[in-house]
């Protein structure tokens, strides 16, 4: 079955979501708000950073609080709208 690109940068969304999720972890007050909302703990998150739940949670993190979706998307050089794409591409993962 041919995938069906939803992330218009045509980057794949594994890898921008796992940009995006390096650029939330920078900062630690970011970083614990992350991890409360998404009730993960650190060990979870290391073990399982690269699967497509994990990386939707993370970017579902970012699209609820806009200031940091735009501010992330302006750090990893690509646009709120790709996270947003990558995010539902993630979803049917």
């Amino acid at each position: 079955m041919a995938r069906t690109d939803t992330n218009k940068d045509g980057g794949d969304p594994t890898q921008l979501a796992l940009r995006a999720l390096v650029w939330t972890l920078a900062e630690p007050e970011r970083a614990m708000r992350l991890l409360s909302v998404t009730g993960l703990d650190p060990h979870d998150l290391r073990s399982r950073a690269s699967s497509p739940a994990v990386l939707a949670a993370a970017l579902a993190f970012l699209e609820n609080h806009e200031p940091d979706l735009i501010a992330c998307a302006a750090a990893i050089d690509t646009t709120p709208q790709a996270l947003v794409n990558a995010h539902a591409e993630l979803e049917t993962m």
